[in-house]
């Protein structure tokens, strides 16, 4: 572990476990069961059983039984008893935009917020941290994983959500911090758009994987996630004397990306690029400015801790509906010219004609690429960053903008068919889930795990 040169400045704003508020899902009619008795300031009643809750008049109208009642702003129903009184949420919708989305009922312990926001009504879950962390774990992870797994993945994940709210604290008290409030920009020749956290205004974060899958007490079935967040609690990663804000993604593709790369144009250090193995790769030029050298890169298959077929280990990394991804390490995507061009079309909502080349414009430490120039019959732009090239070729998103290009050319100079060659699942910045389960099946400790891929970290018990 490296030593930091600037003394630590003592980190003060979390001595105790913070409540959390999770933005579940929305809409203009909800339906939601509450499993015991729940009371609610302002009301004598106590609520349980299945209801529905809608906007009428610009107030929040909640049935109950055949029971009506009016709310203005918002109500917060809070469990009698906390350690068994739960409700349920029917019709979540999970994976949001991404290949994988689909809908599920979930059930979620703590208490239940309903807050209008203009035309629709927000779930909120108000929970304890820990307890929080509980199902986020089992949640982007199997639960039946390794303890070591959990403990590394319940402290980035603990680190991230601390971080998010400290910097939602710092923004509400008005201090000064790196202006990101241009999150994109465009020219006749150039659209570049970057994806930080959402900067959600009734709650802290949301519930899918825009901030961190977060599916309730649904997915904690063993005592391994649990044991995991109980023996690391409060137990965070800090760098300089500041929370880190810790990032991870399913396969880095054997090398992680620098943050500043896919996120926010702010660099960190314990963020910066790392080979993901025990040494560099042989017979692989790293430097993936030249072509030839990301064209080797991708197209092969350099040792790697997230280079692997082992199901055990996949089965750890990998919930049910993510090991329909079999090719996660490399993959490979076919267009036609006509695919090609109409999902970039109604992706970008520009026209570009017949598309006629895909040309890389500047790369990543991982060779994602940062920047890709498409050139139409009708238009030509650089677009960038990494999720936005992702979402502009294809339906939902690629893997990863780790990828080269071949063209088979049909006639009039205009190509038929893209292929494309891909590495890695993800971002690739900060931990790979993937790679951490295999060191963590290989015998690494929680700690190895995550001073790997997080350097110039320090573990520190700050509650």
């Amino acid at each position: 572990m490296i030593s930091n040169n600037k003394p630590e400045r003592e980190i003060t704003f979390f001595n105790k476990e913070p409540e959390v508020q999770v933005g579940i899902m929305s809409g203009r009619l909800i339906n939601f069961e509450l499993y015991g008795d729940f009371r609610c300031q302002g009301f004598q009643n106590r609520f349980n059983g299945p209801f529905t809750a809608e906007l009428q008049g610009g107030n929040i109208i909640f049935n109950n039984d055949g029971e009506q009642f009016q709310i203005n702003d918002e109500i917060i129903f809070e469990p009698a008893d906390p350690s068994s009184d739960s409700f349920l949420i029917r019709n979540v919708t999970i994976g949001i935009d991404f290949h994988w989305e689909r809908k599920e009922k979930q059930r979620f312990s703590g208490s239940l917020k309903l807050k209008k926001d203009k035309d629709k009504i927000w779930l909120i879950n108000i929970i304890a941290a820990e307890k929080y962390l509980q199902s986020v774990i089992s949640s982007e992870m199997s639960s039946k994983s390794s303890l070591q797994l959990l403990k590394a993945h319940s402290i980035i994940s603990r680190s991230w959500l601390l971080a998010q709210m400290e910097k939602s604290k710092t923004s509400r008290k008005g201090k000064p911090g790196p202006n990101l409030s241009q999150t994109s920009f465009m020219t006749d020749k150039e659209f570049i758009k970057w994806y930080g956290r959402e900067d959600h205004t009734f709650f802290d974060i949301c519930a899918d994987d825009h901030c961190q899958r977060y599916q309730g007490i649904t997915k904690i079935f063993t005592e391994n996630a649990k044991q995991a967040v109980q023996q690391t609690k409060g137990i965070i990663l800090t760098n300089r004397g500041k929370i880190c804000d810790t990032r991870y993604s399913k396969a880095c593709g054997g090398i992680t990306e620098s943050f500043e790369n896919v996120w926010e144009p702010i660099k960190y250090e314990y963020l910066s690029s790392v080979v993901d193995y025990k040494f560099p790769p042989d017979n692989f030029n790293l430097d993936f400015s030249d072509e030839k050298n990301a064209g080797k890169w991708v197209k092969g298959k350099p040792a790697a801790y997230c280079n692997t077929a082992n199901k055990k280990i996949l089965s750890q990394a990998l919930l049910e509906y993510d090991q329909n991804t079999k090719d996660f390490y490399r993959w490979k995507v076919e267009y036609n010219q006509q695919e090609i061009s109409e999902i970039i079309k109604t992706k970008s909502g520009i026209d570009f004609g017949n598309i006629i080349d895909l040309v890389p414009v500047e790369r990543g430490a991982s060779s994602r690429l940062i920047k890709l120039k498409i050139m139409g019959t009708l238009k030509s732009l650089i677009v960038g960053k990494e999720l936005e090239i992702r979402r502009m070729l294809s339906k939902s998103h690629l893997y990863s903008s780790a990828f080269v290009v071949e063209k088979q050319m049909g006639s009039n100079d205009i190509p038929e068919k893209f292929i494309l060659y891909g590495a890695g699942w993800g971002h690739g910045a900060g931990l790979c889930q993937i790679g951490a389960a295999v060191m963590s099946a290989l015998g690494f400790q929680f700690d190895e795990i995550l001073l790997h891929y997080f350097k110039h970290a320090e573990l520190k018990k700050i509650y």
